[in-house]
């Protein structure tokens, strides 16, 4: 069973994605002000990788920015790849 935790300390936090019991990937993030999150790391552990992990990792940031009404600055190099990719992100994008 796969499951995304967020960790939040209010200036910074990370999506951490468990498989069962193992943590699989974590993607973190830090604050803009009350509006905007810089995601700047995304890393799935190379026993999980093929999956899609790091994928479901950006969707669980994406419908965490949309619930909250802020944006999002993807300075890490996978997040970016998927935002370029994908119009229907073009919305939570800072």
């Amino acid at each position: 069973m796969v499951k995304i935790e967020l960790e939040d300390n209010a200036q910074n936090g990370q999506f951490v994605l468990y498989e069962d019991a193992a943590k699989a990937g974590e993607m973190t993030f830090y604050r803009n002000g009350d509006d905007t999150i810089t995601i700047d790391h995304t890393n799935v552990g190379e026993a999980f990788g093929g999956k899609g992990y790091g994928k479901q990792l950006v969707k669980a940031a994406i419908s965490y920015a949309r619930s909250c009404n802020i944006k999002i600055v993807p300075e890490c190099p996978f997040v970016k790849a998927v935002f370029d990719k994908d119009d229907t992100l073009q919305d939570v994008k800072a």
